[in-house]
């Protein structure tokens, strides 16, 4: 998922959903993608948080030796147009787990794009990401799994739900699987709605108010993402509950 040296089109279907003139703004300024190697055996956590500059784009690359794990935390809650991506190379025996949170509203477009590279037998990856729009937001997930033919006995699943606050805004969902060994266990949801009307209706008979119940459904809904995430995750999940006050 290198940058190219040209602009992206929208004919890139990586780029489909992006605000390519806040990426022409930036294009010049994005660094190289951040390098992780994590050794054999050894686990490692990270957080990419996006939540302040109009326009920005962060990518990591990570390289899962065997048995080796790796916990990624990210949240894309920037003003302007926001996108992190995330490109991992798994070996045998490897896991990698990530949690994600997009919150939107006005006129933000937030990306998490990522492409989990199965090339060896044997091992895990578990993605779940959570998004909160509002107003005329855009928030997407592009998640791509690649599963070599040598790679068998993999274990690989992706959880995606998105709850819009307005009519206006907009959720976009790109799941993918790209699958050539015959022995593995792959699973990918998609959803996208809006709050539960009985179960605030539930929660007012239970004598909460509709501002306290809404904000509880959010804040849970949002929290989920990190449920399964090890290391410190407070503060990205902090970060992320008080965009979604804001939103309230």
């Amino acid at each position: 998922m290198t940058l190219a040296q040209t602009l992206p089109t929208k004919a890139d279907e990586a780029w489909r959903y992006a605000d390519l003139k806040a990426v022409e703004s930036v294009w010049q300024a994005v660094d190289m993608p951040e390098s992780v190697v994590v050794a054999a055996g050894q686990s490692e956590q990270k957080t990419l948080i996006l939540e302040t500059g109009e326009a920005q784009i962060r990518q990591l690359h990570i390289v899962l030796e065997e048995g080796a794990r790796v916990d990624v935390a990210c949240l894309a809650a920037a003003p302007g147009y926001g996108r992190v991506e995330i490109d991992i190379d798994v070996a045998s025996g490897a896991h990698f787990e990530m949690g994600g949170a997009i919150v939107g509203a006005d006129d933000q477009t937030l990306e998490i794009v990522t492409r989990v590279n199965h090339h060896a037998p044997d091992a895990t990856s578990n993605q779940v990401v959570r998004s909160v729009l509002a107003g005329k937001a855009t928030g997407s997930f592009l998640g791509k799994i690649d599963i070599a033919r040598d790679a068998q006995r993999i274990d690989a699943e992706q959880s995606v739900k998105s709850m819009l606050l307005n009519r206006g805004a907009t959720a976009n969902a790109k799941p993918e699987l790209e699958i050539y060994a015959d022995d593995v266990k792959c699973a990918h949801g998609a959803t996208v709605g809006e709050l539960d009307k009985q179960a605030l209706f539930y929660m007012a008979s239970r004598g909460l108010d509709p501002v306290t119940a809404k904000r509880l459904m959010l804040h849970a809904f949002v929290a989920d993402a990190f449920v399964d995430v090890d290391g410190e995750t407070s503060a990205v999940e902090e970060q992320a509950l008080a965009a979604l006050e804001a939103l309230l």
